[in-house]
């Protein structure tokens, strides 16, 4: 699965490459930061960025002299957000990465030139997009979700939190088919999807999806929530392998700095990966442990190379590491029992809530 979204990194001065005073989605607000777009990969067995590209405002492109300064290529033009992750998205496809869905946030979700793409390449998608986003033929998508019958809406989860089981209120309507383009036997299906909040029904989340045919809608929740994934992967990233300490502001030290960084994470995620598969995946029972996390990783490495005025043992943050994480996964198994009412064990979480 390819997940898009931006970032953003707050900076002080104006000459970064970049930077101006913009919405940053981390920092839920208008800050001067640089916006960087990125997409992320994740599969059962753990997730990591792997691509990036830093978003240049047309302030900046109309400024040939500061793009100069900042090391900004003459060739580069002023290319939307949307483009961006749509040029990624296009890597993506052509490299050895197996992709059978991408999923976005809303900003992205709405672009209907990467929706076509992914259509004419025979990728399935499951993409956020605004209520007042436009359903050929049916209207706005919040229009068409009011209509759905209270029998509609059925109760399924999209993946592990730290709370437990995301469990939200689901409906979801087939789109009839675009002739002249799917052809007469289409082998994918357009779906409008949404997910209610439980505790604030007002709440509603809408969706476009392109699936396979016989999808169910739980699978459609399912992929919708994946597209958290990547928040963890950026909360990772920076607060474990410093995706946001820097002080560089030329474009070209920009791309190195990130690059480092994503290379690192993608190191200490498929450290983390790799010792969860060797153990089996999911273990129950009351010595089960919670799986290795990029921060655990990242810790224990750095007690096998102590310096020389280091006390710590490796052996004693090993034995740390094991009593830590097994009492994280007790307390993690009682507070999902206890959230969820009634004496069923519930299955222990897999390395997709681990952090």
């Amino acid at each position: 699965m390819l997940i898009i979204d931006d970032t953003g990194f707050l900076k002080n001065g104006t000459v970064s490459a970049g930077v101006q005073r913009q919405y940053s989605g981390a920092a839920g607000r208008t800050e001067n930061c640089q916006i960087g777009v990125f997409a992320a990969y994740a599969s059962r067995y753990g997730r990591a960025l792997v691509d990036r590209e830093l978003y240049l405002p047309k302030s900046w492109i109309g400024d040939r002299d500061r793009c100069e300064a900042a090391k900004i290529p003459d060739d580069r033009d002023f290319v939307t957000k949307g483009d961006l992750a749509k040029a990624m998205i296009q890597r993506a496809l052509a490299s050895p990465l197996p992709i059978a869905w991408v999923t976005a946030y809303s900003a992205y979700g709405q672009e209907w030139r990467m929706r076509r793409m992914l259509e004419e390449a025979d990728v399935g998608y499951v993409l956020a997009v605004p209520k007042s986003q436009p359903v050929p033929a049916l209207g706005q998508i919040d229009l068409v979700i009011a209509q759905a019958p209270d029998e509609a809406w059925k109760r399924h989860s999209c993946g592990d939190g730290a709370k437990g089981p995301r469990v939200y209120d689901w409906a979801a309507a087939k789109l009839p088919a675009i002739h002249g383009f799917d052809g007469d036997q289409p082998t994918l299906d357009r779906w409008v999807l949404a997910g209610r909040s439980l505790a604030r029904p007002e709440e509603i989340a809408y969706y476009l999806a392109y699936a396979p045919a016989g999808t169910e809608v739980a699978e459609l929740a399912r992929i919708a929530g994946s597209r958290w994934a990547i928040e963890e992967c950026f909360q990772a990233a920076k607060n474990e392998c410093g995706l946001d300490q820097y002080e560089v502001r030329r474009y070209p030290g920009w791309y190195r700095h990130i690059t480092l960084a994503m290379l690192a994470h993608a190191f200490l995620a498929a450290m983390s990966a790799t010792a969860t598969t060797a153990r089996g995946g999911r273990r129950n029972g009351s010595g089960d442990l919670v799986p290795l996390t990029v921060a655990e990783v990242r810790r224990l490495l750095a007690v096998r190379r102590p310096p020389p005025t280091h006390r710590r043992k490796p052996d004693h943050a090993l034995s740390w590491s094991w009593w830590r994480r097994r009492h994280q996964a007790t307390a993690r198994r009682c507070h999902y029992r206890r959230r969820h009412g009634g004496g069923h064990e519930l299955p222990a979480p897999d390395a997709t809530a681990a952090e």
